[in-house]
C-alpha cells in the first residue's frame, strides 16, 4: 500500500490518536488534504501561535479558537461534527494532568464524537497512559523522482535569482547526489541541495564530499559517530595486495546497490593484526576505494552508567549510519566494547546481541570494517563464519614491504628514497611494524636537524638499531597472535 492509502485507512477506521514525528509539517498537512479526496472529514490545524483553523477548504479560515491547550481540547470535545485535528507541537502540554485527562476522554469517546486527533512534532514523547492508546504513523521519505523534482525546482530558483544563469549539472554526478540524498526528509534534502547549488552554480562530482559532510552533520545528532575527514588511498598503504584485490572485486556491486542474482551485497570484514601494522589505514583506504564516506564508531563513547542508555546510544549510532548509507562504518578496536568478562552487569552482552542482530538484518549499504588487536578477547559469536565476509590478518611487514614502507615515508617528507640504501635499512628493521618504521624516519630527521646535516642512511640506520619494536618488547603476545591467525584467517598481503 502507498503512504496515502495507509493514512486513508487510518482515517476511515476513525483511529482516535495518531502520532507523527517529522520536521516537515507542511508535507503532513498536504498529505491529510490529499486523504480527504478519498474519505471526507472536516480538517483542522492548531498551533500555540495561531490557534485553531479549519483548513480543508480551498482557503484557510481565520482562527476561531483560543490558542491555549486546555481550551482547544474542550472545544474538540464539545464539537458536534467529527473531524481531524492536527495539533502541532502539542505534546509538551501533556505534562499537565488535566490535559492528559481531557485528551484521554476525547480518545476514549467520553462525551465526544469519534474525532481523529493527530499529534505532529519533531520528537513526540507521550506519557505511558497515552502511548498505549496511540498509533504511530511514519511518513515515507521522498523517492528518487521526488528528489529529482526538488533539484530542478532549486535549479530554477537559482536561475531566476541570478539573471537567467543556468545551473551546470553533470548527469552522472546528479545521479550520485540523488542517491546520497535518499534517507533524508524533503526539508533536509532541499536544504543541502540549495547549499550545493548556490555555492558555485553547479552540480558536479566535486560536490559529493561536501554533500557527505553536510549529511553527516545533519543526521549525527547523537554525536556517537565520527566523520573521518582524513581519508587514505590504497596507494598510501604498503602491501595488503590480497585485501586490495578483494575490495576491488566488490566495488561495483557495493556502489551500484544491485547485486547480480545469487550474489549477496558485500557486508564487511574484520581486520586482525599486530598493533601499528596499518589496520586503521586500511579502513580509511577501503572507504576511498569504494568512493563513499568513512564513519568511525568508538565504543568508548557509547557506554553510559544509566541502565539501557548504552544500548540506546548504539541503536542511534547504527540508525544514523543507515541514513548516511552508502558508507563504510569503521568499528575501531571492537574488542574493547564487547569483551568485558561479565563485569558490567550484562551491558556488553546486550550490546553484542543488538550489534549481531543489526549486522544480520540491515538492508542499507553499510560496509563494516571492524579492527581488533586482541583476538582472544573477541566473543566467539562475532567470529563465526557469516558475520563478516572475510577475516583478514595484517601481519608484520616482510622485507619487500619494509622497503616499500621506507620509500613511502621518505617521499612524504620530500626526501629522495634513491639516496638511501633501502634494502639494508629494511634488513635492519626486521620485526618492525609500519608505525615503528615511520617513527624511525621521524627520529632520524630530528637527529639530522640536531646535527645540522641532511638525513642519510647512517643516521637512519642508527635510529633503527636504537629502537626496540613491539615484536621484541612483547614477543610472546605477538607470536601467540601470529600463531593463532596462521590457520584461521586470510593474510592481507
Amino acid at each position: 500500500m502507498s503512504e496515502l492509502q495507509d493514512l486513508t485507512a487510518l482515517i476511515r477506521a476513525n483511529t482516535p490518536l495518531i502520532v507523527i514525528q517529522t520536521q516537515d509539517e507542511s508535507r503532513v498537512v498536504e498529505l491529510f488534504r490529499q486523504a480527504l479526496m478519498h474519505v471526507w472529514r472536516a480538517l483542522y490545524r492548531w498551533s500555540i501561535t495561531e490557534g485553531l483553523r479549519r483548513i480543508d477548504m480551498d482557503r484557510e479560515d481565520e482562527a476561531f479558537g483560543p490558542p491555549d491547550a486546555s481550551s482547544v481540547l474542550r472545544m474538540i470535545q464539545e464539537a458536534e461534527q467529527r473531524g481531524i485535528y492536527l495539533l502541532l507541537d502539542f505534546h509538551p502540554y501533556l505534562g499537565y494532568a488535566s490535559h492528559q485527562r481531557l485528551l484521554r476522554d476525547i480518545v476514549q469517546r467520553r462525551h465526544s464524537e469519534p474525532h481523529v486527533i493527530v499529534l505532529v512534532g519533531t520528537r513526540v514523547e507521550l506519557p505511558p497512559e497515552l502511548e498505549a492508546l496511540a498509533t504511530r504513523f511514519n511518513p515515507r521519505l521522498p523517492d528518487a523522482n521526488a528528489l529529482l523534482k526538488m533539484l530542478r525546482e532549486e535549479a530554477a530558483s537559482y536561475t531566476k535569482e541570478n539573471g537567467g544563469r543556468r545551473v551546470e549539472a553533470d548527469h552522472d554526478a546528479v545521479q550520485q547526489i540523488l542517491r546520497n540524498l535518499r534517507g533524508l526528509s524533503m526539508t533536509d534534502a532541499r536544504r543541502i541541495a540549495r547549499q550545493l547549488i548556490y555555492a558555485d552554480g553547479a552540480l558536479g562530482a566535486n560536490d559529493l564530499p561536501q554533500l557527505a559532510k553536510l549529511k553527516f552533520e545533519l543526521l549525527n545528532r547523537s554525536g556517537n559517530l565520527h566523520y573521518e575527514y582524513d581519508s587514505a588511498r590504497f596507494s598510501d598503504v604498503a602491501g595488503a595486495r590480497r585485501l586490495k584485490r578483494w575490495i576491488e572485486q566488490r566495488r561495483a556491486v557495493f556502489i551500484s546497490g544491485n547485486a547480480p542474482p545469487g550474489l549477496d551485497p558485500p557486508k564487511g570484514m574484520l581486520l586482525l593484526g599486530v598493533q601499528g601494522c596499518g589496520k586503521s589505514m586500511l579502513a580509511k583506504a577501503t572507504a576511498a576505494g569504494f568512493g563513499v564516506p568513512l564513519l568511525r564508531l568508538d565504543f568508548g563513547t557509547l557506554y553510559n552508567k544509566y541502565h539501557g542508555e548504552t544500548e540506546n546510544n548504539l541503536r542511534d549510532a547504527l540508525a544514523s549510519a543507515e541514513q548516511l548509507a552508502p558508507c563504510v562504518l569503521w568499528i575501531d578496536e571492537v574488542e574493547k566494547g564487547l569483551a568485558s568478562g561479565g563485569e558490567d552487569g550484562g551491558v556488553s552482552r546486550r550490546v553484542l546481541g543488538y550489534l549481531l542482530t543489526w549486522m544480520a538484518e540491515r538492508k542499507a549499504p553499510v560496509f563494516i570494517v571492524a579492527t581488533a588487536n586482541q583476538v582472544h578477547e573477541l566473543p566467539a559469536e562475532l567470529l563465526r563464519k557469516g558475520r563478516f565476509d572475510e577475516i583478514f590478518f595484517v601481519d608484520l611487514p616482510v622485507p619487500d614491504m619494509r622497503v616499500e614502507l621506507l620509500r613511502l615515508h621518505l617521499q612524504r617528507r620530500q626526501l629522495d628514497p634513491e639516496a638511501f640504501s633501502l634494502p639494508a635499512l629494511a634488513a635492519a628493521s626486521e620485526g618492525f611494524s609500519g608505525a615503528e618504521i615511520e617513527q624511525a624516519v621521524v627520529a632520524g630527521l630530528y637527529a639530522a636537524h640536531a646535527e645540522q646535516q641532511p638525513l642519510d642512511t647512517d643516521l637512519l640506520m642508527a635510529e633503527i638499531r636504537n629502537t626496540r619494536p613491539l615484536s621484541v618488547l612483547m614477543a610472546e603476545q605477538v607470536q601467540s597472535l601470529r600463531d593463532w591467525a596462521r590457520e584461521r584467517t586470510v593474510p592481507a598481503d
